[in-house]
Order: C-alpha cells, then sequence, then structure tokens
C-alpha cells in the first residue's frame, strides 16, 4: 500500500503542477487532491517538495517518450499528427485547464536542479522526436530543426489555448506544423 500512496502523490504532483504551477502545487494541495495520509510526506519524499515535483517531472517525461516509442517507422506527418493529438486531447479533457507540467516548473524554477530536470526532459523529447522523424525519411538536421519546431509550437500553443479558453490558436499552430510536415515528407 505504500507504493500506491507515493505512486498516488506524484500523480496527484504532476496534475496540480499542469494545471496550478510550480507555486501552487505544496505538499497540502498534493495530500488534499490524492487522500494521502499527512505522515506520508516526508516518509516517501525526506528531500521534501522539490523531490516530488522531481518525480512527478519523470511521470510525465515517461508517459511522453512510452507514447513516441509507439510511432517507431511511422512517417513526419502521422508522428506530427499524434503529438497534436496528445495536445489536444489534454486541452479538451481538462477543459483549457491544463497544460505541460514541465513547462509549468521551466517558468517558474529558480536555476537549479529543477529547472536542470526539466532541460533534460525537453532535451529528451527533441531527441526522440528528432529520431523518429529521422527513421520516418528525414536527414538529421531537419529533423533535430522540426523536433524542436514542434515541442516549441505546440507548448507555445498549448500556453495560448489556456489564456485564450479557445481552441482556435492550438489549431492555427497544428494547421501550420501539419503543412510543414507535409512539405518535408516530400
Amino acid at each position: 500500500m505504500a507504493g500506491d500512496v507515493r505512486g498516488r502523490m506524484v500523480e496527484g504532483a504532476a496534475l496540480l503542477l499542469a494545471k496550478q504551477g510550480l507555486q501552487a502545487t505544496s505538499f497540502s494541495e498534493v495530500l488534499k487532491a490524492t487522500g494521502a495520509p499527512r505522515g506520508s510526506i516526508y516518509h516517501h519524499f525526506p528531500e521534501g517538495k522539490d523531490q516530488l515535483v522531481g518525480s512527478a517531472l519523470e511521470l510525465v517525461a515517461g508517459r511522453m517518450l512510452d507514447g513516441l516509442a509507439q510511432l517507431e517507422g511511422r512517417g513526419v506527418v502521422e508522428v506530427t499528427e499524434h503529438v497534436l493529438h496528445l495536445w489536444r486531447t489534454v486541452l479538451e479533457r481538462s477543459r483549457f485547464s491544463a497544460g505541460c507540467a514541465v513547462l509549468a516548473v521551466t517558468v517558474a524554477a529558480e536555476p537549479g536542479e529543477l529547472l536542470t530536470h526539466a532541460a533534460e526532459i525537453f532535451r529528451a523529447w527533441r531527441s526522440r522526436l528528432a529520431g523518429l522523424f529521422a527513421a520516418g525519411g528525414l536527414a538529421a538536421e531537419p529533423a533535430a530543426r522540426f523536433a524542436a519546431t514542434v515541442i516549441a509550437s505546440t507548448e507555445g500553443a498549448v500556453v495560448m489555448s489556456r489564456a485564450e479558453q479557445s481552441m482556435e490558436p492550438f489549431d492555427l499552430v497544428a494547421a501550420d506544423l501539419l503543412d510543414q510536415a507535409h512539405r518535408l515528407s516530400t
């Protein structure tokens, strides 16, 4: 059962990061959201909030990488569509209340371990996406450029859509990314 409590806390922290950001993701909020007992805080996270947030980032990072792993051997357009679908789903299911937990930490963290951790995650996502694009037929340099463009564009589109409470910014960015993917594929 102890593993279940820790897992619930990590899951709850990831969701709170995506919805409320780093500062609002306190131990109290995580406990309230997950129903975990107060005594479990320092039992599972003896190094404090940064340890909990780091674990939540790992969960989010792993889910994205697992999703990308399923796309091995697919074309540039299909991979791009998958990434767009993933973020569209986040926006729709959360009714524009959630975004990217990694981005939330990136914009709020002071220089240090959490910011370094977020950078490593973005690099891993970018590298994996570039690898998929290269396997889908792009040369290494265009694959790396397009991977960075897809990640930066979707992250920004999610932020804009959340702010405007509308899919319009996301749809505009998605259409442009798909146009680029089609051009790169020919």
